[in-house]
């Protein structure tokens, strides 16, 4: 239990470090352009593939199992997008999205940190905490949701094309499924869940990897433990924002 507090109390700490005012503006910007790259770009091709695949997945298990003639037809297309906006894209993406950004993030600051690099940013009279993780945390905040949308859209085709093809539903009533009873809200919804998420991605990720010791195998313990952590806290306030909001 005091171990735990301890690592609370460093990790806000970090954060009170990381949210000072930088010192040049310029360069932060240049290093927000570089982590929208590293920590979203990158990832675009994992996202879209797993999107498009998991929606289509979703769409034939739903068909599969309309065992009742009572079901409407576009009650695959309708499950196929609430499955995919509601869960699928803000949640299980975030945790996809923890274990490539957030291991990369943790390796990267930890490296850093075990060649004493931090040690000479220091020195030099930079905030090392806020030079290395405050663009990272703005730039994840920043391009996640922009992924979850690209999911969304892509779930949603993934789950059109498998339709379309193997011919389970036919196009009028998957389309006419995907709009009955459509909310805004639900999209709002995730794109929250989407930004807290990020949030966590980044702040922990950062946090493990700022405080690493010793050698490349500590380098290696410290984005393992980056990526059970902001995983577990994805789960944990994924629970706790649905209650909050849906329920």
């Amino acid at each position: 239990m005091t171990n735990l507090l301890f690592h609370i109390g460093q990790y806000f700490l970090l954060l009170k470090r990381a949210f000072s005012r930088p010192e040049k503006f310029r360069i932060y910007r240049i290093r927000f352009v570089n982590e929208i790259h590293s920590i979203g770009i990158t990832s675009l091709g994992i996202v879209s593939l797993m999107s498009v695949f998991m929606g289509a997945v979703i769409a034939l298990q739903t068909a599969s199992n309309m065992e009742s003639p009572l079901l409407p037809a576009y009650t695959v297309g309708f499950t196929t997008r609430q499955s995919i906006i509601l869960e699928f894209s803000p949640t299980i993406i975030a945790l996809i999205l923890a274990g490539k950004g957030g291991s990369n993030i943790a390796s990267e600051i930890g490296t850093m940190k075990v060649t004493e690099q931090i040690d000479a940013l220091e020195i030099m009279g930079v905030n090392s905490a806020s030079f290395l993780i405050l663009p990272k945390i703005m730039a994840g905040v920043f391009i996640f949701p922009f992924l979850i949308m690209i999911s969304m859209f892509l779930g949603v085709f993934g789950g059109w094309l498998i339709c379309a093809s193997t011919g389970v539903v036919n196009t009028n009533d998957y389309i006419y499924g995907i709009q009955y009873d459509f909310r805004t809200f639900h999209v709002s919804y995730a794109l929250l869940k989407t930004v807290v998420f990020a949030f966590i991605i980044t702040t922990i990720s950062s946090y493990f990897g700022y405080f690493s010791k010793g050698s490349a195998l500590e380098v290696g313990r410290s984005s393992t433990q980056a990526v059970v952590y902001s995983s577990v806290f994805i789960l944990l306030l994924n629970y706790i924002i649905t209650q909050l909001i849906l329920i």
